[in-house]
Formats: C-alpha cells, sequence, structure tokens
C-alpha cells in the first residue's frame, strides 16, 4: 500500500495485519471524523488541505509511521495504529455533550475505548496474526505510543507536527524528527536547543489552536448543538459513533422546524458573534490545556528542558491547568 502523509511523506506500507487494520470499517471511519473537531470552525481560507489530512484517520496512521520509523515493535505500531477508534463524531467536542467526558481532560474516548475495541472486528483481526488483544490494549507495555502529560509520546508527537504543518506554523516535521531519538521506552531529543524549539512550538499550539477561544467556541457551541438534538430525540447516543457528515445529515431536517437548534445551529457556523466577558457570560467553558517538558542530552546527561531552563517551569505550571473562558453570544 503506498501512503501519502503531510509529517512523514510517502510511506509503502506491507504488513499483512496491519493493512487489515487500516482497511476495516473501525479503521475507516475515522476518515471523516475531524481531528479538531468541528471543521467549518478551524479551516482557514487561505490554508489549503484535503478534508483526510486533518482527519482521525491520518493522525492515526501518522502515529503508526512515527512508531514505525523509530523500530518500535509491532505490537506498539499496532497500539499506536488503533489508539483513536473509539472517537465519536466530532472528537473531542463529545466532552461537552456526554456527561462521561471531560471538559477539563478529555477522557470521553479514553473511558470508553476498551470496551468500543473489544466490540469492535479488531479483536478477531488481531487474533488472526497470533496477537495478543488484551496485551496490545494495555496501554503500560507501550511507553513510546502512550505517556501522560508533560512527556513525549507518539501519540503526543504527531498531533502536535501534524497540527503545526497543516496550519503552516511550520513547514515540514524533519528538523524536529531528525533530532528526535527513541531510547529505553522514551523520547530524546539530541540536544537542548531541539527540545527547546519543539517545546515551545507545543506552546503555541496549545495557545492558538487546543486551548484557545476558537477551540472554546468550538467545544460549546457544537457540544450545545448535539446535545439538543439528543435531548430532542433528533439523533440517539449510538449515532455519535458513525461520523461527523452522518450526525449533520440526521440532524438538518429539523433545524427548520425548531427554533433553538436553528440558533445553536448559526451559533456553530460563525453566524452569530460572540465574545469572552466574565463580567456579563452565557455559560461558561473549559478547555483542556497542554504543555510539554522534553528530555534532551545537555552536558553530557539526559535533562527536561524545566530542569536547564528553570522559566520553563513556570511555563508548565501555568499552561497546565485547564482554561476558563465566559462566552457571551449576541443572540
Amino acid at each position: 500500500m503506498d501512503y501519502d502523509d503531510r509529517v512523514y511523506g510517502h510511506a509503502v506500507i506491507t504488513e499483512p495485519v496491519v493493512l487489515d487494520l487500516i482497511n476495516c470499517d473501525t479503521l475507516q471511519r475515522l476518515k471523516d471524523i475531524d481531528q479538531a473537531g468541528y471543521r467549518p470552525l478551524w479551516v482557514r481560507p487561505n490554508v489549503e488541505t484535503h478534508e483526510y489530512d486533518h482527519s482521525r484517520f491520518a493522525h492515526s496512521v501518522g502515529v503508526y509511521l512515527l512508531l514505525r520509523s523509530y523500530n518500535a515493535s509491532l505490537e506498539e505500531q499496532i497500539a499506536g495504529l488503533i489508539h483513536d477508534v473509539s472517537h465519536s463524531a466530532f472528537s473531542h467536542c463529545i466532552d461537552y455533550v456526554l456527561d462521561t467526558g471531560s471538559q477539563q481532560a478529555h477522557t470521553h474516548q479514553d473511558n470508553v475505548f476498551d470496551e468500543f475495541v473489544r466490540k469492535s472486528e479488531i479483536p478477531e483481526i488481531l487474533r488472526s496474526y497470533d496477537l495478543n488483544p488484551d496485551y496490545i490494549l494495555d496501554d503500560g507495555n507501550f511507553p513510546l505510543k502512550e505517556k501522560d502529560l508533560p512527556d513525549l509520546c507518539a501519540d503526543r508527537i504527531d498531533y502536535s507536527l501534524r497540527t503545526a504543518v497543516i496550519f503552516e506554523e511550520i513547514l515540514d516535521g524533519e528538523y524536529f524528527l531528525n533530532n528526535l531519538t527513541a531510547e529505553n521506552g522514551a523520547w530524546i531529543f539530541k540536544d537542548f536547543e531541539s527540545a527547546e524549539k519543539y517545546a515551545e512550538l507545543f506552546l503555541k499550539l496549545n495557545i492558538d489552536y487546543y486551548s484557545g477561544l476558537p477551540s472554546a467556541q468550538m467545544f460549546r457551541t457544537v457540544g450545545d448543538y448535539l446535545r439538543h438534538a439528543l435531548s430532542a430525540g433528533y439523533i440517539t447516543e449510538a449515532d455519535l459513533y458513525t461520523t461527523d457528515k452522518i450526525v449533520l445529515d440526521k440532524i438538518a431536517p429539523h433545524i427548520a422546524s425548531d427554533p433553538r437548534l436553528e440558533l445553536l445551529f448559526e451559533r456553530m457556523n460563525k453566524r452569530i458573534g460572540f465574545r469572552n466577558d466574565p463580567e456579563d457570560f452565557d455559560g461558561t467553558v473549559f478547555c483542556k490545556s497542554r504543555v510539554v517538558d522534553p528530555l534532551c542530552r545537555h552536558l553530557g546527561k539526559i535533562a527536561r528542558v524545566s530542569e536547564i531552563d528553570p522559566n520553563w517551569g513556570i511555563v508548565l505550571k501555568r499552561e497546565s491547568k485547564p482554561k476558563e473562558y465566559f462566552l457571551k453570544f449576541d443572540r
């Protein structure tokens, strides 16, 4: 299989189990799940991107390609490939719809992951290649693939570089990938300079995209729209595990006859203005905030950026807290 990726370029995928997983319905569904949440709220007219470039599918294959390029085990590559299959339509917007999620931590997808995978065709595919689903579903076996913030992991590296490339914050990920090593289950930059540049890039992405006001607008407006559609019976919870388009198409016929739904639709399509005003607001919204503290080689030792530059410790403390916004809509 020939595959062209925005971050890693051209790749040839030949591993049979990986091909079967990529082509299964559970992975293919992710092509129609936007990585950020709701495409009309983030697409910029001057940014050229194919709709799949910023999908959960592109990210999932990207994590696989990243792990493969650093010689992770096949099992860890597979764990990276399937790690996002339990995402609902509109990705983390679901944390603003269902009570099983968390605005501050965006945990819904993780909370349902194990059960979701076990009910899919993935375990059968794995077993057909003598691979143990229980082993692959245990993140404790795969430190390169998954680690808690502020550490680096393949998931975090891919989505940050992917965001940066698509939004033209960087031309490509080559500089960072060339200065990154994987050793004993840890991602380590070759020097402080490259580690610091990556940490600063990640900080900018967090401020401008992941936890910025535009994300607060998206999470609140899309969350309100979907929650109302659920309560009115226009969609079911099961519908949320189809695709963005399927959900939107199922709700659309009810907009004309439901004034509240129409208002929420206009809000989430930027037809109604809003502001962030702690003194006068319609509702609050939290955004998960992300910041990293990479490991790097420095003066013959391995150290974190914050150990070399104490000012980064201040940034870590500040940016690790969820951001709260107070949204006031014009109507």
